[in-house]
C-alpha cells in the first residue's frame, strides 16, 4: 500500500509518496518518491498579503504533476495541507477552492499548532528521555516545541521564517519574544539538545561535521552558516552547488536556529530526516486505518 503527503509551505511545495511496511505488529514507511519544487508563495503573501494569479497558476499546474504522479503509483490515500503562506493569504482560502475545482485535489489549509502537532507525531520517534527543543524553521514561520520524558510540554508558533527574513517582513519584535518564550519555558539548570527540522537544517546538517550519525554541534552549525554567507548567491549555486531557492533563504534559516539554540543553551543539535510530510503521511495511515474499521 502507499499513502502521499503533499506539503505546500511558503518557500517550496513538497510531495513525498510512501509505501507503508509492515514487520511483525510494527508498521513503518518507506520513501519511494519525492519531489519538491519551489513556488515562493511567501514573496507574495508576506509582500502583498495576497497570492498572484501567476502564483495561482503555478501552484494547479504542479498539484495536476503531483496528481499525476499518485496516480501512476497508484497510492491509495492521500492529503495535502498549506502552511504559513497560504494561511495568512487573504485569498488563500479562494485559491485553495479553485485549486481543488481543477485538480480535484483539496488542500487542508492548517495553522500552526496542528503543523506543530504533525511533526511532533514523528519527531517524538527519535528523542529518548532528555529535555530537548524542537526547532522547525519554515519560509514563513517557526515552531518551537519543548519536550520531556519524550512528552510534548510546551510550545509556540513564531511569525518569523526564511523567506520573511529574506523579504525583511518578520513582525516586529518577533526576534525578542522567542528569546523571551525559550528562557520561560526552557529549564536552564538542565542539560538540552535542540532537535532540528526543516530543509535548510537538513542541508546544513549534509555539509557539517558530525559527532554522530544524527548529531552536530552549534558551534559547527555556525561554521557552516560562516562559510555559506562567504559566498556571492551566484557562488553559492555554482560552487556550493546549493539550489537557487536554498541559497538565498539558508543563511537567515541558520541565524534562526542558532540564535534559538544559544537562547537555551543548547550547544548539541540532532537532525532527523523527518519534517510535516512524514506527519502527514502517519495522520493518512491512522485515518485510512479508522476508515476500514468503520466499514
Amino acid at each position: 500500500m502507499k499513502l502521499a503527503a503533499i506539503d505546500i509551505g511558503s518557500n517550496a511545495a513538497r510531495l513525498q509518496i510512501s509505501t507503508v511496511l509492515h514487520n511483525d505488529n510494527l508498521i513503518s514507511f518507506k520513501r519511494v518518491e519525492y519531489v519538491r519544487f519551489p513556488l515562493r508563495l511567501g514573496h507574495d503573501v508576506f509582500n502583498y498579503g495576497a497570492l498572484t494569479p501567476e502564483s495561482e497558476a503555478r501552484t494547479t499546474k504542479l498539484m495536476q504533476a503531483y496528481k499525476l504522479l499518485m496516480e501512476l503509483h497508484e497510492v491509495e490515500d492521500y492529503m495535502a495541507c498549506a502552511t504559513s503562506a497560504m494561511r495568512e493569504a487573504e485569498n488563500g482560502h479562494e485559491v485553495a477552492k479553485r485549486i481543488e475545482e481543477a485538480t480535484g485535489i483539496k488542500i487542508h489549509i492548517i495553522d500552526g499548532s496542528k503543523e506543530a502537532e504533525l511533526i511532533n507525531n514523528v519527531v517524538v520517534q527519535a528523542l529518548d528521555d532528555r529535555q530537548y527543543l524542537h526547532i522547525d524553521v519554515g519560509g514563513g514561520s517557526t515552531e518551537l516545541n519543548v519536550y520531556e520524558n519524550r512528552q510534548k510540554i510546551n510550545s509556540k508558533s513564531f511569525k518569523i521564517g526564511s523567506v520573511r527574513l529574506l523579504e525583511g517582513k518578520e513582525t516586529k519584535g518577533a526576534w525578542r519574544k522567542i528569546e523571551d518564550w525559550v528562557e520561560d519555558n526552557v529549564d536552564a539548570t538542565r542539560e538540552i539538545t535542540a532537535v532540528g527540522t526543516g530543509g535548510n537544517i537538513s542541508k546544513l546538517f549534509n555539509l557539517a561535521s558530525k559527532t554522530s550519525e544524527l548529531e552536530t554541534t552549534r558551534l559547527e552549525i555556525e561554521r557552516i552558516r560562516d562559510y555559506i554567507a562567504s559566498f556571492s548567491q551566484e557562488d553559492r549555486i555554482n560552487k556550493l552547488r546549493l539550489n537557487a531557492d536554498r541559497a538565498d533563504v539558508i543563511v537567515p534559516a541558520a541565524d534562526i536556529y542558532i540564535s534559538v539554540m544559544k537562547w537555551a543553551g543548547a550547544s548539541k543539535i540532532i537532525v532527523p530526516d523527518l519534517g510535516l510530510k512524514d506527519g502527514i503521511i502517519q495522520l493518512v495511515y491512522g485515518q485510512l486505518g479508522k476508515k476500514r474499521s468503520l466499514s
